[in-house]
């Protein structure tokens, strides 16, 4: 049921991209004014079918309802507009929307889902608008597609455009992080957030961008990353500085981190490409119990050097470098200097081709 669900968020910049340490929240509440309404109209179902409003951020149902009479609706409250999926009978493919507390009329059939109108919601409709521009490129954001220089520049000023003449919309966060994946540029990052609406900065994808910004002035740019030391699977203590001389990814997940293991064969893609031209990975787990651990290290083919304490997110390394958000990574060169951070997805493998000749 989730393969495709987990494919959209590979194409989305929602929290659902990291694993982050629990905080608990301080949010606001919503006002009982504030509410929601969707009333849908949907051909091809039988009478009856199941339809359900999942999670954007974990995939899980929050409403359920019926069809009846070809028609199905739900009502609810939001604190901020959320990305939202509409399925039937529990399956792909979803119906995708950002919603937000308003009135929303949705008409779609059954054949032809990914063309549903919805009207209605200011936030969805920038949403559409975003969508026309990735949509060309969801192949460089998939991982699949072409790292030239010329096409990640393209996109990226696109993200940033859109950022710039959206400030008060709830999916110009999204146009940062993209900005941000493509370019690692952390002070247009900064600026940009800056330059949102203090109710769009508050949002929690607004709160992603801002922990990106705090975890880009830890450990920056251009300056060495402390050494350390932590056992590998077999027990035997293992430094990164014993990787100097070599550009070493430092890649910081979990057998239970479900986006790192959707980045994991990204990784692994890297790593063969460039395991015989000065390149390796040092992975540093933020497991609690060592067979899950490796038992994942054998399921994603994950063939290079490993540690860690099995302390979660205690883990020595993990509290050295104020981790807490998985998955993370440091690409160091050959003298241990830090050139990327946070390097996923075609990213990563541009970074790369741009050192190692």
């Amino acid at each position: 049921m989730m393969k495709k669900y987990l494919l959209i968020l590979l194409l989305m910049p929602l929290v659902g991209l990291s694993q982050l340490k629990s905080k608990g929240t301080t949010a606001k509440p919503v006002s009982a004014a504030d509410s929601y309404q969707i009333n849908g109209t949907v051909t091809g179902f039988p009478e009856g079918t199941t339809v359900d409003l999942l999670n954007g951020n974990n995939g899980q149902p929050e409403l359920t309802t019926k069809i009846e009479h070809g028609n199905f609706s739900f009502t609810g409250k939001l604190q901020f507009p959320d990305f939202k999926l509409i399925s039937f009978n529990k399956t792909a493919p979803y119906i995708t929307m950002f919603l937000d507390n308003s009135i929303v009329t949705l008409s779609a059939k059954k054949d032809a889902l990914d063309q549903a109108v919805i009207k209605g919601s200011k936030t969805n409709d920038d949403f559409a608008v975003y969508n026309k521009l990735v949509k060309p490129y969801e192949k460089l954001f998939a991982q699949e597609g072409s790292t030239d220089s010329a096409s990640i520049k393209k996109v990226a000023g696109m993200m940033e455009d859109f950022a710039r003449k959206n400030k008060s919309s709830y999916i110009a966060p999204l146009a940062i992080y993209r900005n941000n994946q493509l370019t690692g540029k952390a002070e247009l990052t900064e600026e940009l957030y800056g330059n949102l609406d203090p109710k769009i900065q508050a949002s929690p994808i607004g709160n992603y961008i801002a922990q990106l910004i705090g975890e880009a002035k830890k450990n920056p740019l251009g300056k060495p990353l402390a050494d350390f030391s932590q056992e590998d699977t077999e027990g035997k203590m293992v430094s990164l500085s014993s990787f100097r001389g070599k550009y070493v990814l430092v890649d910081f997940w979990a057998s239970w981190c479900g986006p790192c293991r959707q980045e994991n064969p990204n990784v692994v893609s890297v790593f063969n490409k460039y395991k015989d031209r000065n390149f390796t990975v040092l992975g540093i787990s933020l497991d609690k119990t060592k067979q899950p651990w490796i038992d994942a290290i054998a399921a994603d083919g994950l063939t290079w050097t490993h540690v860690s304490d099995l302390k979660f997110w205690s883990n020595a390394v993990a509290q050295q470098f104020q981790i807490q958000s998985i998955p993370q990574n440091f690409l160091v060169d050959p003298s241990g200097i830090v050139i990327g951070k946070n390097l996923r997805g075609s990213a990563l493998e541009s970074k790369l081709a741009s050192v190692i000749k």
